[in-house]
């Protein structure tokens, strides 16, 4: 399954279920308690101070969105993966 695939699937899960709105929180609550917000936030600033304060959102979100996925720590990546395994488990009847 393409992970395109595997995302629609996901979505269509967790939507149907509810649980997708737990998620986000849940991931907002972990990145928030790591720093990971206020390292973005720090990003963000220094992209505008570089440009002089004339930089449009689009190309803002272009340039930190790559930095900001990579400093997601792996024990946060981990949890979702699990919460999400468990809730399309619990779907399908099944234990994992």
């Amino acid at each position: 399954m393409s992970s395109m695939a595997l995302t629609k699937t996901v979505d269509q899960a967790t939507i149907l279920s509810g649980d997708r709105s737990k998620l986000k929180d849940l991931l907002c609550n972990r990145l928030a308690e790591c720093g990971w917000k206020d390292q973005v936030k720090l990003m963000c600033r220094n992209k505008i101070r570089e440009n002089g304060g004339n930089i449009k959102i689009e190309q803002l979100v272009a340039e930190v969105t790559p930095n900001a996925r990579s400093i997601v720590p792996d024990a946060i990546k981990k949890e979702l993966l699990m919460k999400i395994k468990a809730i399309l488990a619990a779907q399908e009847g099944l234990d994992i």
